[in-house]
């Protein structure tokens, strides 16, 4: 159940969304439904396929995609259960990854649709 503003010192579930940016509207429709539910939400913060400044130069893209990554695991490492945002039940590479990542943890996993074997990066 859900904290409320009235228990002290419970907080609300942590929920980190893990999945390829390309389901970019989907990772934004989980993360609705999540906060929705009353989680708190850790989200990927950049769409790297969409054109922008910042990793405009590929150096700095590089540089930022290996933050980006670093990022990332730290939010898994502060969550208290991962939703794999997997339209399809795709799960690429990086995502894959994560995933790993988290089971070393014992993070609990939920996916958003059943899971297949693919890849991406």
């Amino acid at each position: 159940m859900p904290a409320t503003l009235d228990t002290p010192g419970d907080r609300p579930r942590i929920v980190v969304l893990c999945g390829s940016t390309r389901f970019w509207d989907a990772l934004a429709e989980a993360n609705l439904y999540e906060t929705a539910a009353g989680s708190i939400v850790l989200a990927p913060g950049c769409n790297m396929k969409e054109p922008h400044p910042l990793w405009a130069d590929p150096n700095r893209a590089e540089r930022l995609k290996n933050q980006l990554d670093y990022l990332h695991r730290r939010k898994i490492d502060l969550a208290d259960e991962v939703v794999v945002v997997n339209p399809g039940g795709y799960v690429g590479t990086s995502t894959r990854s994560e995933i790993d990542y988290a089971r070393t943890l014992g993070k609990p996993i939920r996916y958003t649709h059943p899971a297949e074997d693919s890849h991406d990066g």
